[in-house]
Order: structure tokens, then sequence, then C-alpha cells
């Protein structure tokens, strides 16, 4: 690297358990470069952090000044790099003025990871969401609602005035991977199809009959047994139960609200899907990268703590 045009002004870092993903950002505001490992923290040996983030940053650092790099994600848990104590609600998404700083050995590094957030009653915590959070509130800061964060670890947010009012997070994507690989449905949920109907009949069932969802796992055993149901009508519907169970627990965040999903896989469809089912009509957020919109808006406020 020989020219300013290749050196970051600084670098983005969203770091989590399995995975390392990183952008070299120009003095425009916008990544002209990026890359990812798969280094994630649970990979790692305390000491290992700076060296796996240096394999690939090392070319977009100059050698004269040191280059600031704002974190999220479980790179500041207890078990990463340097434990970023948590923020409590109600609160704004936290911002780079309120990052820890790990030591580092290069001079040409100075790293800053964001805090995460904490509710005490009931108990929950997020990391690398709440910089999702301030990527949706950089874009829409009045935005009033709930914020649907679809994946393996699923959370339901209430944003109102430009905070984080409280949460809740339900581990229905971990529930659906432990029941499909590990549990009797394991020789019924074979398939990665999948079938609309039984999804849907899926989330009805569980929401008008929560009581009843361990026998109506078993009923899929048995329906797959005696009836020869097609593994993706049972994929679906095993989708459609936990679903359909997460959406009657999380009934006073979604129910007459304003809901919004970030996500542009398959699972935020099923949600919005589900939820449609009971007459919300959600927003699907989709159109730019939350996380690094939120560490973007973290390094404003950095870069305004510092100057």
């Amino acid at each position: 690297m020989d020219s300013m045009q290749d050196l970051a002004e600084w670098i983005a870092v969203d770091w989590d358990t399995s995975y390392l993903r990183v952008w070299m950002m120009g003095p425009d505001g916008l990544p002209f470069a990026q890359d990812s490992s798969d280094k994630g923290i649970a990979s790692l040996a305390q000491g290992a952090f700076e060296s796996a983030l240096l394999e690939l940053v090392d070319p977009y650092l100059a050698s004269d000044h040191v280059t600031p790099v704002i974190c999220t994600g479980m790179v500041g848990a207890r078990e990463g790099w340097l434990e970023a104590p948590y923020v409590a609600t109600p609160c704004a998404p936290p911002s780079g003025q309120s990052a820890v700083t790990p030591a580092c050995t290069d001079p040409r590094l100075s790293v800053h990871i964001l805090p995460g957030v904490k509710q005490m009653s009931p108990p929950d915590v997020m990391r690398g969401e709440a910089a999702k959070i301030a990527g949706v509130l950089s874009s829409q800061p009045d935005f009033d609602g709930i914020l649907c964060l679809a994946g393996t670890h699923t959370k339901w947010v209430h944003i109102s005035a430009g905070e984080i009012v409280s949460f809740q997070t339900c581990i229905t994507g971990e529930i659906f991977a432990l029941l499909s690989q590990q549990s009797v449905l394991r020789h019924t949920v074979t398939s990665t199809g999948w079938d609309q109907g039984s999804f849907l009949t899926g989330v009805a069932n569980a929401m008008d009959r929560p009581q009843a969802f361990a026998a109506q796992l078993f009923g899929m055993h048995a329906a797959e047994l005696l009836l020869d149901t097609p593994a993706d009508a049972a994929r679906a519907r095993l989708s459609g139960l936990l679903i359909g169970l997460e959406l009657a627990g999380t009934k006073p965040y979604w129910l007459g609200r304003h809901v919004a999903i970030l996500g542009v896989n398959d699972v935020a469809a099923h949600y919005r899907i589900a939820l449609a089912e009971q007459g919300i009509q959600a927003e699907m957020l989709e159109s730019i990268d939350f996380t690094l919109a939120g560490l973007t808006s973290a390094y404003s406020g950095y870069k305004g703590a510092n100057t």
C-alpha cells in the first residue's frame, strides 16, 4: 500500500462468536474495502485477538499515525478481548464515547469496543444487536415502535424517543436446531425444502394451544411414521410451531404496534408471514447493512469527543 487512498481513516469491526468482519473506511464515510475470517471469539485464546485483527487490516494501516478501530459484538463479552460493561435500559444505543479500549502492542492501532445493553427486569442482554439498532436510528431517528431482529436468538426491541426502552430475547432458532438435529425429530425434519401451508398451520396451532406444544412435537414424529408426512412439510411445521409459540409469548411487544423486521434471509420472511396472519403488516428493513451504519454512528460520537 503506497497511497493515502489505500489507507483507512478508521476501521469498523463486527466480531462475534463465530466470525470476524471488517470494513476499511475512507474519509467520505464509506467503506472502500472489506474482509472477513472465521476467527470468531470462540476460536481465540486470550492474547490472540490483536493478531487475528491485524491479519485482515494490516495493509490498510498508516505507519505514521494511529488508526481508530470501532468494534461491536461478543468481542466485548467477558470471554472476549476486553469486557465492555453493559449500559442499562432505558438508554440510547451505546456510542463510541462509552467504548472500552484494550491495550495493543501495535502502535498503529487504537481499538475501541462498544458496550452492550442490559435489562434488569426481566433480565436480558444484547451486544452486537445494539449496533444494528443504532444503524436503524441513524436513518430513521424518529422511529417509534418495535424492532424484530430475526435470527438464531431473535430480539423484540421497543424503541421510543431514540432509546431502547425494553427488549425480549427468544432462542427460537437455537431450539429449532436442537430439535431438528438432536431430538427424535431428527429423522422427520430431514429436508431443506419448505411448505407454506404447513408453516402457517404450525403457527396457528402453537398460538391457539401453546400448552399442547410438547405433544404437537411428538405428533410430528408419529405423523411421519404413520402418514408419511413429507420432510419439507415437517420442517415448515416445526418452524411454524416454534415461531407461533414465540409470538404467543411476545404478544405485548407486537400486538397493535408498528413492527419493523431486520433481515434479508428466509427467517425474517417467516416472521413477516406469521405476523401478517395475526393482522400485523410488518415493515421489512433490508436495504443497508445496519451493523455498519451503527458502527459509523458510533465513530461519529468517538470522533466528536476526540477533536
